[in-house]
């Protein structure tokens, strides 16, 4: 018997989504109004004879959400789903739960399939908490045997008992989501399917949940998660499947590898580039940049300083003009701003007009194992951004290897981003100083 959990073979879905005509003359016939309804009412009784969804308008468009979507999830393994918003991932999952019909290709699911895709999905708000436990469960499929024997944990992870008699229709948005993960995550399916839900909770829901989802990977279970949060993602998940505009892009065996491919294809997207003041457009004249340019040599390790030179020339002599730069990780996550003027408090540098460069070094035993992105900044003090951060600006790239920090102990890559070594000093104290402390 094949171990595989789900089997997804060309999944394709499309929509019909209506449009009235774009067409907004100051004069319409008679005629062309008749003429309009009639076509739209002749095309609404041809879909019902052919059974088709009515829609409204008189222009009707197909469109793909998803389209030609194939992959195998193994029993027990954990697959992250990550692409921009509209990509097709919550079509996707509705597909998988069974809650929705694919246009084309099928699903092969082995197990029972519990999914938290929307706050609240499968509560009747008119029921208490302790109702909508056994309705949702029953929903699931459990029988009132299995709810009752996990019901005491449900309520406690889902820290909602001074209000399990109270209609759920007068719980907050986070305390929906805590009880309904509680009920999806403790009646034990063999597919557990979460969406993007969990960014209603906190900090330490979310801490819990995740910790919930790797108990539940760890007894076998399968586990498909959906979330922007890419260091979720990467903790949680074995692979990644990566989806845009309704087509996979990749599944990814190493996450890492994933995560990084997809951060660096949305850091890529143009986003033009404009120098806003006072609600007008103005050409910058003030600081043309030629390239930045590394001046240290590579391959670079955690044990290097790294330098890098921004070159271009001054045009208009400006005492409020501040030139930086700004690191990001691999994954497109701001690490540290630098200007010319971090130091103004000892000297304002003013920059004279005709060709300069501008170095600054980043120091040794830093920066992790990985890769980053540096991208030039420039604007007038508290006035306007001449190359905002984001934008369509010069920007280059390093990679730092065997993040391992000069330390003999440290066998991998060390876990976050920065990596210092940093100085531990060790005294012998009396029992007494103990006490003291």
């Amino acid at each position: 018997m094949s171990n595989s959990a789900i089997v997804a073979e060309n999944l394709s879905k499309a929509y019909l989504v209506g449009h009235q005509s774009g067409h907004r003359e100051s004069y319409t016939a008679l005629r062309d109004v008749l003429a309009r309804e009639a076509r739209t009412f002749a095309r609404k009784g041809l879909d019902l004879i052919r059974g088709r969804q009515i829609m409204e308008g008189d222009e009707v468009e197909e469109f793909w959400a998803l389209q030609n979507v194939s992959f195998e999830l193994k029993q027990g393994e954990v697959l992250g789903i990550i692409g921009r918003n509209g990509a097709g991932k919550s079509t996707l999952l509705k597909i998988l739960s069974k809650i929705t019909e694919p246009t084309r290709g099928r699903v092969i699911l082995r197990g029972r399939v519990a999914c938290l895709l929307e706050v609240g999905t499968g509560f009747h708000p008119e029921l208490t908490g302790r109702e909508n436990i056994f309705l949702n469960g029953a929903i699931l499929g459990m029988t009132r045997e299995e709810i009752k024997t996990k019901f005491d944990e449900i309520v406690a992870f889902a820290e909602v008992e001074r209000f399990l008699d109270t209609p759920v229709k007068r719980y907050s948005s986070g305390m929906y989501v805590r009880l309904a993960f509680a009920v999806a995550a403790h009646l034990e399916p063999e597919i557990l399917i979460v969406d993007e839900v969990l960014a209603v909770g906190d900090a330490d829901f979310q801490k819990k949940c995740l910790g919930k989802m790797s108990h539940v990977a760890r007894d076998g279970r399968t586990v498909i998660f959906v979330s922007h949060n890419l260091n979720a993602v990467e903790r949680l998940c074995q692979r990644v499947l990566w989806l845009d505009a309704g087509q996979l892009l990749g599944v990814f065996d190493d996450v890492r590898d994933g995560v990084t491919v997809y951060s660096k294809s949305a850091n890529q997207r143009d986003v033009p580039c404009r120098w806003i003041n006072g609600g007008g457009e103005f050409e910058n004249d003030y600081f043309v940049p030629e390239r930045l340019e590394l001046l240290t040599a590579q391959p670079f390790s955690n044990a290097d300083s790294i330098e890098i030179a921004i070159i271009g020339r001054i045009g208009k002599t400006e005492p409020a003009l501040q030139i930086g730069l700004g690191i990001y990780d691999e994954r497109g996550e701001l690490l540290f701003w630098s200007f010319t003027t971090d130091e103004a408090e000892q000297r304002w540098p003013r920059l004279n007009r005709g060709p300069v460069q501008l170095s600054i070094k980043i120091p040794e035993r830093l920066l992790n194992e990985g890769t980053y992105r540096v991208e030039l900044l420039a604007s007038l003090y508290c006035r306007a951004w001449l190359f905002e951060p984001g934008g369509n600006v010069p920007s280059i790239t390093f990679s730092i290897q065997g993040g391992l920090s000069d330390s003999p102990y440290w066998d991998r890559k060390r876990p976050g981003i920065l990596a210092p070594v940093l100085s531990w000093n060790s005294r012998t104290i009396s029992r007494a100083m103990v006490h003291s402390l």
